[in-house]
């Protein structure tokens, strides 16, 4: 069985979905690799490293899908919406496409690709459950934005983020304010400590809470009632405008005192909820620093630009869309152990072992034989139709 790497054909896309250091894992249950030409060297990984690992490099992007029984890709269709649609006549009937689709964002690219007959696996769709964690891209491409939001952070900020005693007299720490303690949130809070900023956080998961102060930050509680704050899955839920009305109005005056804010807060297949308006960025004070991790989802912060960086009111505002793609390396590091240990889990001795029993594959299968089988996609596709998968 071959496994197939392109290239990443979204714009700034640095990552590689697989890297020499995981192929003997690969090889030793009987699964080949080509990789395309140069797919690696952006992140750091030469044709030359894949060789010595045992991998070939196509002669072309088209000779690599023609050849391929499985694509391992960062950021197939649907995450790649425009570029991605290059690559539709490419497949072919009975393949594997495993990746990053953004499913629920884009139902639709999903029926595009149930047209080519393809078995897709989504893998930010994996339940949150223990048996999973080796396999959690969400994780640890979360892990690696929550870390770099800090530095950016930190460039930004006309301040230096820990306390100094020195003789010329006594610098104040930084007051950095984290929104979401997901995974993205609590690494923020993590690298914020340790530039010796003072660190609050806050969620509208109560659970959260000993997170939060396990990593030596203060938890901001506000007087707020939810019923149910986070899904099955762990995930927060989205809640109605009057509950985020209120959330902004008790936020209103931690922001106002914070020389940093990162949010963080994300609804699976929803824009993201604004928690910040353009009247709270007015209170911040002149020099203060705003990251919108959420920019990509429309932002966390009403005047967010996505992928830009603006200034409002003396408040410098940064609105990455694809921050993990600044640190490529250890990004495709990550995702190549998630990629490849989800392949191991469905693939056994060179075959494809597919159980729809398990949770892992029932949860992450988009398409297969032409239909589609997911069915929180084919609710979105058609809300109104009983469903069966």
């Amino acid at each position: 069985m071959i496994l197939g790497i392109p290239k990443e054909t979204y714009p700034g896309e640095r990552r590689v979905a697989l890297i020499p250091a995981v192929l003997p894992s690969l090889t030793k249950e009987g699964i080949e690799v080509l990789v395309e030409d140069g797919a690696g060297i952006e992140a750091g990984y030469p044709n030359k490293a894949y060789i010595e690992k045992g991998a070939t490099i196509a002669t072309s992007r088209a000779q690599l899908f023609e050849s391929a029984q499985i694509i391992g890709q960062i950021r197939m269709l649907g995450a790649n919406p425009e570029q991605g649609q290059a690559d539709l006549p490419l497949l072919q009937s009975g393949q594997l496409v495993v990746g990053m689709s953004d499913a629920l964002t884009h139902p639709q690219t999903v029926h595009d690709l149930s047209t080519r007959k393809v078995m897709v696996f989504a893998l930010e769709l994996l339940p949150r459950i223990t048996r999973a964690q080796s396999m959690d891209v969400l994780s640890s491409m979360g892990t690696i934005a929550g870390y770099k939001a800090v530095l950016l952070a930190a460039h930004s900020l006309p301040k230096m983020f820990p306390m100094l005693m020195t003789a010329a007299g006594t610098v104040a720490p930084a007051k950095v304010l984290i929104i979401g303690a997901g995974v993205a949130g609590l690494q923020a809070i993590s690298m914020a400590r340790r530039l010796g900023a003072s660190v609050e956080a806050y969620d509208l998961r109560p659970a959260v809470k000993e997170q939060i102060l396990s990593l030596g930050a203060k938890f901001v509680e506000l007087p707020l009632e939810t019923s149910e704050a986070e899904d099955k899955g762990g995930y927060a839920k989205a809640q109605d405008e009057d509950f985020y009305r209120r959330q902004r109005e008790l936020l209103g005056k931690v922001v106002a005192a914070s020389d940093v804010v990162i949010t963080t807060a994300a609804v699976p297949g929803k824009k993201a909820p604004v928690l910040i308006t353009a009247d709270m960025v007015v209170q911040m004070a002149p020099g203060s620093v705003i990251v919108d991790l959420a920019a990509e989802r429309g932002g966390n912060c009403e005047l967010t630009k996505p992928d830009q960086t603006i200034v409002s009111d003396g408040v410098t505002i940064i609105g990455p869309e694809n921050l993990v793609s600044t640190v490529p390396y250890h990004a495709s590091q990550m995702f190549a152990k998630n990629l490849s240990t989800f392949l191991l889990h469905i693939i056994k001795k060179g075959e494809l072992t597919i159980n729809m029993e398990d949770e892992i594959t029932r949860e992450t299968m988009l398409t297969s034989d032409g239909n589609i089988v997911n069915a929180r996609v084919a609710e979105l596709l058609n809300p109104s139709a009983e469903h069966h998968v």
